[in-house]
C-alpha cells in the first residue's frame, strides 16, 4: 500500500453512496498548519440532493471521472465553503458548473488570497440561519467564531449532520509519527475525535453560543455524522455529539 493510500479513503474522487440521497467523495491529501507542524489532511466532500438539485459541500478536485458520476445524479446548484479554511476547489467547479452559485462562510476571502477573485461575482455570504434555497430539507447552523466561523448542515429527510472541523476524528494508523502526535495532543485521534483543542480558541469568548449551536444539533438527533477529515460516524450520532463535547462542560 501506498502511502497516500495509507493516509486517505480509498478509492479517491468517486461518489460513495450513504443514504438515499447523501454521498461522500474522499479525496486527497492537502497539508495544513504552521511550519514545522504543517500535517497532511484526508480531505472529504458531501453531496446532498433535493429533487435533481445538489448541494457540494466543502468541494473535493473535480476528475473527469468524478463529472461523469455526478452528471447521473443531479446539477450541483449550491456549492459551499463551510468555513474559512474550505475553500481550495471552489473556483474549479464554480467554472464547471455555470448556473450553480457558490455560498461562503465569513471570512473566506480573506483567507483565500486572490484565488476565489475570477469567481466572487457567483459568491454568496453564509452566516444566517434561514434564507436559503435548500432550507425545505436542510436545516443551516452557523456557528460563529473569534477567528473562524463554520456552518453546519442537517439533512433531515435522512438524518445526516454534516460538520467540518467542529469534530475531526483522525485515525492514528493512518497517520505518520508527527501527525499522530500533534493528533493526540491536540484531541481530535480516534476513537475519541472532538473539536481540536487549538480551534476551541476561536470559540473561547463564545462558550454560551456554541453550547447552544451544540444543543440544537443533538436536538436534531442525527442518525449519523460526516465529518472532512478522518472517520467519519456511520451510526448513533446524538451520542457522538455527547461525547465529543463534553469537554464543554468543564469550560
Amino acid at each position: 500500500m501506498t502511502e497516500p493510500d495509507r493516509e486517505t479513503y480509498p478509492p479517491l474522487n468517486t461518489l460513495k453512496p450513504v443514504i438515499d440521497d447523501v454521498w461522500i467523495v474522499d479525496g486527497p491529501l492537502i497539508e495544513f498548519g504552521p511550519a514545522p507542524f504543517r500535517m497532511p489532511f484526508p480531505t472529504r466532500m458531501t453531496i446532498l440532493r433535493i429533487g435533481r438539485e445538489l448541494l457540494i459541500h466543502s468541494p473535493t478536485p473535480l476528475t473527469d471521472g468524478l463529472k461523469s458520476e455526478i452528471t447521473a445524479i443531479g446539477e450541483p446548484a449550491w456549492i459551499i465553503g463551510p468555513n474559512r479554511i474550505h475553500y481550495w476547489w471552489i473556483p474549479e467547479w464554480c467554472e464547471a458548473y455555470p448556473d450553480a452559485v457558490a455560498y461562503l462562510a465569513p471570512r473566506i476571502m480573506d483567507q483565500a488570497g486572490g484565488r476565489l477573485d475570477r469567481v466572487s461575482h457567483r459568491c454568496r455570504l453564509l452566516d444566517d440561519r434561514s434564507g436559503y434555497p435548500w432550507g425545505g430539507a436542510i436545516d443551516t447552523l452557523p456557528v460563529h467564531g473569534s477567528y473562524m466561523s463554520e456552518v453546519v448542515f442537517f439533512h433531515r429527510p435522512s438524518r445526516t449532520l454534516v460538520l467540518t472541523d467542529m469534530i475531526e476524528n483522525f485515525e492514528p494508523q493512518k497517520l505518520g509519527l508527527l501527525a499522530r502526535v500533534l493528533t493526540w495532543l491536540g484531541g481530535a485521534q480516534h476513537p475519541d475525535g472532538k473539536m481540536p483543542r487549538d480551534l476551541r480558541l476561536t470559540y473561547r469568548a463564545r462558550m454560551d453560543e456554541l453550547r447552544a449551536a451544540v444543543d440544537v444539533m443533538i436536538g436534531w438527533d442525527p442518525a449519523r455524522i460526516i465529518l472532512a477529515h478522518g472517520r467519519w460516524y456511520e451510526r448513533d450520532g446524538a451520542d457522538e455529539l455527547r461525547r465529543a463535547f463534553r469537554w464543554l462542560a468543564k469550560s
